[in-house]
């Protein structure tokens, strides 16, 4: 049996925003910012048959960066939906997933996850099964 290849693609981005973790109870409650970064992951099968890439690399940045515009800079408790929900890692990851999915609509690529950093240390990921 033929073994089926697959292409995966990685961007990094990033913003600048402060929040405040609602209930959190500790230091995080109060206002602050982070450097925060995002990492996706796209796939797929089929190459463009001209210039043979799964999608132009700045074509999958730009697009990420048109999700993240809304929150650089910004205080993100008052960004909705983060407004009502927390702005956690967790949750950005899951919003910036939502958002770039329909922005990747009828591409070749299909998102795979989504990555949000507030430390390089450690990372919340996103994605749906």
């Amino acid at each position: 049996m033929a073994k089926r290849g697959i292409w995966r693609l990685t961007v990094t981005e990033g913003f600048c925003a402060s929040h405040c973790l609602r209930g959190y109870e500790g230091p995080c409650e109060n206002l602050h910012g982070h450097n925060f970064g995002v990492e996706v992951v796209v796939e797929g099968e089929r190459l463009d048959p001209k210039v043979e890439y799964l999608i132009d690399f700045k074509k999958l940045r730009g697009k990420l960066r048109e999700v993240l515009a809304a929150f650089d800079h910004r205080h993100l408790n008052e960004i909705a939906p983060f407004d009502v929900e927390n702005p956690s890692s967790e949750n950005l990851a899951r919003f910036i997933y939502r958002e770039l999915e329909k922005a990747l609509d009828g591409e070749a690529a299909r998102l795979v996850s989504v990555s949000v950093s507030e430390k390089e240390a450690s990372k919340a990921t996103y994605m749906e099964l």
